[in-house]
């Protein structure tokens, strides 16, 4: 199969812009699809506004909204997301709205999603068969929205699941647990850190992310089903913090927020208080193996963090 025409819905959010600048490099036209015109240009101006991509302007609560803008495409890339705590209201109408527009255009979808629905692990490399036992309210949502995409009412629409860690990349922000540790190392600021700094964890820097999305999405095979996209060697925070400030020159203090921390901000920013059911994974991190992503599309593009924080800081800095 080759890809026609996408449409990534989301286009500006820390997935949906990597993804959008990766469809765009391989020459695929592409539509940009936000709520905001001026983020939408401005993304297009970031990606030095080449000539295949558009941008349409909607609701992606609206199934019109998508549906008008998705007339001539043949893959959906589902990016948009809702904040943390609004997570259990609003993240099941967000993905109705897209597979029903899906559906009416017989699209195919990549609906990008995280590790929550696998709960603690059980496998020292979680592989996309392991058990979907979430013990967390936001885990038991994103099973939810997993059986609602893969849901037999969607017969026109064909869609796989991509699983990120948590990620990071210049364009990553609040919504990710590390792009605002990031962003304000970079302003060469006083910066939060999520969960422990001693345990090493998975991330997956977004560009190799979006090269193994977009490779996915042009294997037919691959729909139907869920992969898993893995980070490239795990890192604690105390290091990805050495490595941040080394390169952006700064030494402000990064402070670890634990249960409390988060509990205490949350009376000020409701996300925070959200965060605190997902410590778990800070504590005892999960792996995911890209062990049938290998077998069946290929190798795994994996920048080493370091190169890939420092690319990171480097680009926050040019926006500082």
């Amino acid at each position: 199969m080759t890809m026609k025409k996408a449409i990534v819905v989301g286009a500006t959010g820390g997935t949906g812009a990597v993804i959008t600048a990766e469809l765009a490099k391989r020459g695929i036209p592409t539509i940009a699809f936000g709520r905001s015109r001026q983020k939408l240009e401005q993304l297009a101006v970031q990606l030095g506004s080449p000539s295949n991509l558009t941008i349409a302007v909607g609701d992606a609560f609206n199934s019109d909204d998508i549906a008008d803008a998705a007339k001539e495409t043949d893959v959906l890339f589902h990016c948009a997301n809702v904040p943390y705590h609004e997570m259990a209201s609003k993240l099941l109408p967000l993905g109705e709205a897209i597979m029903e527009a899906a559906n009416r255009l017989k699209l195919k979808v990549v609906a990008i999603d995280g590790i929550y629905p696998y709960g603690r692990r059980q496998m020292s490399k979680v592989t996309e068969d392991h058990p979907k036992q979430p013990h967390t309210k936001k885990g038991k949502v994103r099973l939810a929205f997993e059986q609602m995409i893969f849901s037999s009412r969607w017969s026109e629409a064909r869609a796989m699941i991509v699983r990120l860690p948590d990620y990071y990349g210049p364009t990553a922000n609040q919504a990710s647990y590390l792009g605002g540790t990031l962003e304000a190392i970079a302003a060469g600021k006083m910066a939060f850190f999520i969960g422990n700094m001693k345990v090493p964890r998975e991330y997956v820097y977004l560009p190799d992310a979006a090269k193994m999305v977009v490779e996915l999405s042009d294997h037919d095979h691959a729909y139907g089903q869920n992969w898993n996209i893995p980070g490239s060697e795990l890192i604690s925070g105390r290091d990805i913090v050495r490595i941040a400030q080394q390169a952006s020159g700064t030494t402000k203090p990064v402070i670890p927020l634990g249960k409390y921390g988060l509990s205490l901000l949350g009376l000020f920013v409701p996300v925070m208080k959200e965060v605190v059911e997902m410590l778990y994974l800070t504590e005892e991190p999960l792996r995911l193996s890209g062990e049938k992503y290998e077998r069946q599309i290929g190798k795994i593009p994996a920048t080493k963090p370091a190169d890939g924080i420092a690319a990171t800081i480097r680009e926050l800095r040019k926006s500082v």
